[in-house]
């Protein structure tokens, strides 16, 4: 029996194909999170600084931090996707960074364990639902109202 032989393509006059190089480490990108997160951090601190609270009291500077930060997210993602879109940084320093540096999710963990160590379990639980709603609709109404602005200005969303 004959096998059938399969003609590669630099059999038939094709040049090889070349092995894909590795990328090289983009050093612009993890010093763009840099940079983003230090202005993040700083003006999350300032917030704290501004609405300070006792121990069980609602944690209004951490709780304004990560919704206004999630509705940012929100704003950002529509934007970098429909109006900057051939931007290579923006993402990693305004997503990553700045707003990766500005919310705080892992304080409001701790924020709802001293809030039940202090003695007022029912504001952790407010607290806490409020967090992760207010969250979830921060991202949605950024979103959504980019997109919607964005549709009225003839931009496509």
């Amino acid at each position: 029996m004959i096998e059938p032989r399969v003609i590669t393509g630099t059999e038939a006059g094709a040049p090889a194909a070349r092995p894909p190089r590795p990328r090289p480490f983009a050093l612009p990108v993890p010093l763009a999170v840099s940079a983003g997160g230090v202005l993040g951090a700083l003006a999350r601190y300032g917030l704290s600084l501004a609405l300070p609270h006792a121990r069980g009291a609602f944690p209004w500077a951490t709780f304004l931090t990560n919704v206004s930060g999630c509705l940012l997210i929100g704003v950002l993602m529509v934007l970098a996707g429909e109006v900057w879109a051939g931007r290579r940084l923006l993402r990693p320093f305004l997503g990553v960074g700045v707003l990766g540096g500005y919310t705080t999710f892992s304080t409001s963990v701790v924020d709802v364990h001293q809030a039940v160590a202090a003695g007022a379990p029912g504001t952790a639980l407010a607290y806490l639902g409020a967090t992760v709603t207010g969250a979830l609709a921060g991202v949605w109404a950024g979103s959504a109202l980019t997109a919607r602005l964005l549709r009225t200005r003839g931009r496509r969303p």
